[in-house]
């Protein structure tokens, strides 16, 4: 199935935010400012991206 990966970029820093959002975070394993980690596209995974949008840049794979 095509479209089934999102590459995943932490483009704002985790400090300051609320512990969910910095939860969310961890969940989709990021840690540094402009890592980027590919996830699959899950409700659970997509639940957790439009949470954090604000800090994230998320392309399809």
């Amino acid at each position: 199935m095509a479209g089934n990966k999102l590459s995943v970029t932490m483009t704002k820093s985790k400090f300051g935010r609320l512990p969910v959002h910095q939860e969310c975070l961890k969940g989709l394993g990021l840690k540094r400012i402009n890592q980027t980690v590919e996830v699959l596209n899950t409700p659970e995974n997509r639940g957790m991206i439009n949470k954090i949008s604000y800090m994230l840049r998320v392309e399809e794979k």
